[in-house]
């Protein structure tokens, strides 16, 4: 099976990576989506969000990384995948995510939603709260791969 990972991922987090990881290990393939939203205005660009992907999921067989902007169902039919993936830290995360997946459903009845809860220990992640505590200095080695820590700092620094 193939799963579609959509996201901005900027930057990629450990809690994402756990996804990815635990994304392959479940469905054999994850494309990873990164979306290119005209609406924000990214610390990084697509192509270093792209390497950060490539470098930090080296290790994983069968991670694709794509971009796409529009409509999540949309990347999901052109890319012949077989369900979107999406992770839940709390509570409020999953009222977003259905909604998300109820969206999606009513445009594309033929593609499921499948929810993976984040691991408890990256549950507090968010690729918003790394950047902040990037930007005041602060420890960020244990929230994102190596290859993200080392361009936060140069971002920041």
């Amino acid at each position: 099976m193939r799963a579609l990972y959509p996201g901005s991922f900027d930057p990629l987090t450990l809690g994402h990576l756990d996804l990815i990881e635990r994304g392959c290990a479940l469905f054999g393939e994850v494309v990873v989506a990164v979306l290119s939203n005209p609406a924000k205005t990214p610390a990084f660009t697509l192509q270093q969000r792209f390497n950060q992907i490539h470098v930090a999921t080296a290790h994983c067989k069968g991670v694709s990384v794509i971009s796409f902007d529009g409509l999540t169902v949309r990347c999901a039919r052109h890319n012949q995948v077989d369900l979107i993936l999406r992770g839940l830290r709390a509570m409020s995360d999953f009222e977003y995510e259905l909604q998300i997946a109820h969206t999606n459903r009513s445009l594309a009845p033929d593609f499921e939603t499948i929810f993976l809860a984040t691991a408890a220990h990256h549950s507090f992640l968010s690729s918003s709260m790394v950047k902040e505590v990037a930007r005041f200095g602060g420890n960020i080695d244990h929230m994102v791969p190596e290859v993200v820590a080392q361009d936060l700092h140069r971002l920041f620094n």
